[in-house]
């Protein structure tokens, strides 16, 4: 059977001003289970700040008509004869600086340093979310697969409480060691395979998760409202060795971090703010239009492990 790891009482164990690096022990965690919880980690005001532009985002894309260019970046899925929006995709670019307020905190980016090295590259953002009373099931996967040469790993910033019975997240803990048949994994233990935990999660908490661990969360009827971003980071060496990106790519991606840096000192002047520490020569050129820096289009993905149809299987994308 699965085990639980429990939420926090709410305001209990929040980070101390300046303390956004992990420590040794939270990095020797994070390697050895491939998943690890930070509690408190967003502060309250930007975490509400965070919670009405993810209601904008998903109203915008409710809002918008199939056939516009825009529609794109909102996914939708059809489930019990009705079409359910589920993830928006290139946060930055969509009109609420909340966001970047988020990439361009200490808070995220101290964890970013601390596992990808000052060389960090912002490489994803989304909002996925669960709506009210549409609790479908994300079935067990590993979200890219690569050599392990660095680490791969995302920061996910939940909005709303996970909780155990309610389709919180389900981890098994070490399985971002290697590639894993998760269709196989799915077949033998449904969702309770040796080992696997439930980790409950309030608002404000992070989960760090390696992106080859497996990871998945059951379907679930009448659930609350449940909205998580996620922020996929790489070092700019692991790119540069293994890509799928080039060059040219990765400077797109790091402009945005000039711009969500002056952000975050825009919203708490009074705040720490994190000091970048790249190296020289990966170091961009800002221009004065931002707008331009916001949206950088993924034209290719690095292969993942998923068990559904029309997916392919790791050897024969690699």
């Amino acid at each position: 059977m699965s085990q639980t790891v429990h939420a926090r009482p709410p305001q209990a164990g929040l980070v101390a001003p300046g303390a956004y690096h992990l420590t040794p022990e939270e990095i020797a965690q994070f390697d050895a289970q491939g998943y690890l919880v930070l509690r408190g980690r967003i502060p309250a005001p930007l975490l509400e700040r965070l919670r009405a532009a993810a209601d904008g985002w998903i109203a915008d894309g409710r809002a918008l008509d199939e056939q516009d260019p825009a529609a794109s970046d909102y996914q939708w899925a059809t489930r019990g004869g009705e079409r359910r929006m589920f993830r928006v995709d290139y946060l930055h670019g969509k009109g609420r600086a909340a966001s970047l307020e988020l990439l361009g905190s200490p808070a995220v980016l101290g964890i970013a340093e601390s596992l990808a090295g000052p060389n960090l590259v912002p490489t994803y953002e989304s909002l996925v979310f669960k709506d009210e009373g549409d609790g479908a099931a994300i079935d067990w996967h590993q979200d890219a697969v690569h050599p392990r040469t660095h680490r791969i790993f995302n920061v996910d910033v939940y909005l709303d409480a996970s909780r155990a019975g309610e389709g919180a997240l389900r981890v098994a803990p070490g399985s971002h060691l290697a590639p894993v048949d998760v269709c196989q994994l799915q077949e033998e233990y449904g969702w309770d395979a040796p080992g696997v935990i439930q980790v409950e999660l309030e608002p404000g908490d992070v989960l760090v998760h390696d992106v080859m661990v497996v990871h998945g969360s059951e379907a679930v009827t009448g659930n609350r409202l449940r909205r998580t971003i996620y922020y996929e980071f790489r070092a700019a060496e692991q790119i540069a060795d293994e890509g799928p990106w080039d060059a040219e790519w990765v400077d797109r991606r790091l402009r945005l971090l000039p711009v969500a840096l002056g952000e975050h000192e825009r919203a708490n002047p009074d705040a720490p703010q994190f000091t970048w520490n790249v190296a020289p020569e990966l170091a961009p050129a800002v221009g004065d239009d931002h707008d331009e820096e916001l949206r950088i289009a993924h034209l290719v993905h690095s292969p993942g492990s998923y068990c559904s149809a029309g997916s392919v299987p790791f050897a024969a994308t690699t």
